[in-house]
C-alpha cells in the first residue's frame, strides 16, 4: 500500500490523519504493516490539520495542476524537486522571507545584471540567485 513516506529527502515514520469516517481500521492497518505510526488529530480541533491542508493545497495549485503526472516514480521525483525548492529557496513570510533550510540568509537587493535564473521542474518554477 505505502512503501515509503518521504518529506525533504528524509524517512518519516508517522502519518497524520483526522477522525473522518472514511479512515477505517483496515486503512490504519495498511500503514502499520509498513511500520508507519498513525497519529490522529484531537477531537473538535479543526485547526490541527491546517498545516497539512495548506501544504496539499499549495502543491496542487503550484505544481500538480500544471503538470501531467503519468506514474508513481515521476510523482516522487517531481515532489522531491518541489520539496527541495520549497525548503531550500522559496521565501516564507513567517521566517522573514528566508527559506526554512537556510534561516538567517539576509535578503539583499542587487543590480539586475547580477541576478541569474535557474529553472526547476522543467521550467515550471524559476529560482533567482545573485552571482558573485
Amino acid at each position: 500500500m505505502v512503501r515509503r513516506c518521504v518529506l525533504s529527502s528524509r524517512w518519516r515514520c508517522w502519518w497524520v490523519r483526522d477522525r473522518g469516517t472514511k479512515f477505517t481500521a483496515a486503512f490504519d492497518a495498511g500503514f502499520a504493516a509498513e511500520a508507519i505510526k498513525v497519529l490522529i488529530t484531537p477531537v473538535r480541533s479543526p485547526r490541527a490539520n491546517a498545516y497539512a491542508e495548506r501544504w496539499v493545497g499549495m502543491v496542487r495549485r503550484e505544481l500538480l495542476d500544471r503538470m501531467l503526472i503519468v506514474g508513481g516514480q515521476q510523482l516522487q521525483a517531481v515532489l522531491a524537486g518541489y520539496v527541495d525548492h520549497h525548503n531550500g529557496h522559496r521565501p516564507h513570510r513567517a521566517l522573514g522571507q528566508a527559506p526554512p533550510l537556510r534561516p538567517g540568509v539576509p535578503v539583499v537587493l542587487a543590480p539586475p545584471a547580477r541576478i541569474v535564473r535557474r529553472d526547476r521542474l522543467g521550467g515550471l518554477i524559476h529560482e533567482y540567485a545573485q552571482v558573485a
